[in-house]
């Protein structure tokens, strides 16, 4: 069995737009994604899934309907599936995203901003 490192800070130097994940590993059913936030995104939930943002680098807030949660480097929380949100980010933040293959990043919003799904780098 092959054994492959995956360097969290190689994958993001290879890339700089926002709000656009891409692929760095899969188990099983789900995908880790890495992705760099800035900026407002917009208000969405993705009704079968639950979503884990986890920050490597950098600050960003999760605004609900109800209330916030602030997180920095070092520190993760899960979105439960159903619960809109919109993530923000006031100067550029690092995160992965654990959920399932398939999951697109704006949920049953859609619109401009919805990236390519499947992009591994």
């Amino acid at each position: 069995m092959d054994r492959v490192v995956i360097n969290f800070q190689e994958k993001l130097a290879k890339f700089s737009d926002h709000w656009a994940p891409k692929i760095i590993a899969q188990m099983n059913d789900y995908h880790f994604k890495l992705v760099k936030f800035q900026g407002d995104f917009v208000w969405h939930s993705h009704d079968a899934t639950d979503e884990v943002f986890i920050v490597l680098d950098g600050e960003m807030t999760i605004e609900f309907r109800k209330g916030q949660v602030d997180l920095k480097a070092g520190e993760m929380t899960v979105v439960p599936k159903g619960v809109e949100h919109k993530p923000y980010a006031k100067n550029e933040c690092k995160i992965m995203l654990v959920e399932p293959a398939g999951t697109i990043n704006t949920g049953n919003a859609g619109g401009e901003i919805t990236a390519d799904d499947n992009v591994w780098i």
